[in-house]
């Protein structure tokens, strides 16, 4: 009897897509236990956190640099910073402003032709008290008439084109009139340097108003004669002869405030800090200017 052949099974797994796609849905699974549990977490703190607190976050998330403050798991929202980091940021943006007054000077001195030409008696340079721009005479192209308050027309083109750039900043400012230390004639008795710098700062005052500068800007006027001299190497110097505007900053304000007994209005205090000035209308570039008139 001849022997059947052996019958051979083969197994195959036709669903060969299980061996790569076997762990698809781990990953999806993951995904959703973590988006739950940030969910959670989300509910947790609507309900476990006050208004105020709530605000922080949102302040934080839009703008964590400038919104708030993140120490040690803590969330401090700006009514909860201290006075004087705000006043510390108040200074530097005050400052920023001032810099950038300082630039559109120099540029509308570059830009306008008449002022180009007495680029050499316009002096800016930002001091502990703020901007100060200081026109300086010139006997070629002087302020004023000799031992007069009587402003010369260059002049008063120089104030009213520095009066809309000014007029742009919310600062207060204050003009200084300056004069060399020749005394006036003994026949001019009653009326000396004093006098004639007082005159000459609200020459310039109206000159400034006249040019757009509002005039509730303006926060002091004030004659100093030859007290505080340009070149104090030589107080008979012609480059003592000048006007002084400066923009002050919010700090100088206050202690002007002060000073006139009026009420602080700072962020954090009642009290302004105390200032440490730089002796007023000192320069720092005494350079050569061509000599006026007397005075």
């Amino acid at each position: 009897m001849a022997k059947e052949p052996a019958v051979i099974i083969k197994k195959v797994n036709k669903n060969k897509g299980h061996a790569h796609h076997g762990g698809a849905w781990k990953l999806a699974y993951a995904d959703f236990v973590t988006a739950m549990m940030a969910f959670f977490l989300l509910m947790w703190l609507l309900g476990s956190t006050d208004e105020k607190t709530r605000k922080g976050i949102s302040e934080y998330f839009q703008d964590p640099y400038e919104a708030s403050l993140i120490d040690k798991g803590q969330i401090a929202t700006l009514d909860e910073i201290s006075p004087t980091e705000i006043d510390l940021q108040a200074e530097k943006n005050d400052q920023k402003q001032l810099e950038m007054l300082k630039e559109k000077i120099q540029d509308l001195i570059k830009a306008n032709p008449e002022l180009s030409q007495a680029k050499d008696q316009i002096k800016l340079e930002t001091t502990d008290e703020g901007l100060r721009i200081q026109i300086i005479d010139n006997k070629n192209m002087p302020m004023f008439k000799l031992a007069s308050s009587e402003t010369e027309p260059e002049i008063r083109l120089i104030f009213r084109a520095l009066a809309p750039v000014i007029n742009q900043l919310p600062n207060k400012i204050s003009i200084n009139g300056h004069t060399d230390a020749k005394p006036f004639p003994p026949n001019r008795k009653g009326y000396t340097n004093w006098e004639l710098s007082s005159d000459r700062a609200n020459a310039a005052r109206y000159e400034l108003t006249q040019g757009g500068l509002a005039d509730n800007k303006i926060m002091r006027v004030t004659g100093l004669s030859d007290s505080i001299p340009y070149n104090t190497a030589d107080p008979d110097d012609p480059m003592n002869r000048r006007i002084s505007i400066i923009v002050m900053n919010k700090k100088t304000e206050q202690h002007i405030l002060q000073e006139a007994g009026a009420k602080s209005e700072t962020t954090g205090n009642n009290t302004a800090p105390p200032l440490t000035k730089t002796p007023p209308d000192r320069p720092l570039d005494a350079g050569n200017t061509p000599i006026a008139a007397n005075h």
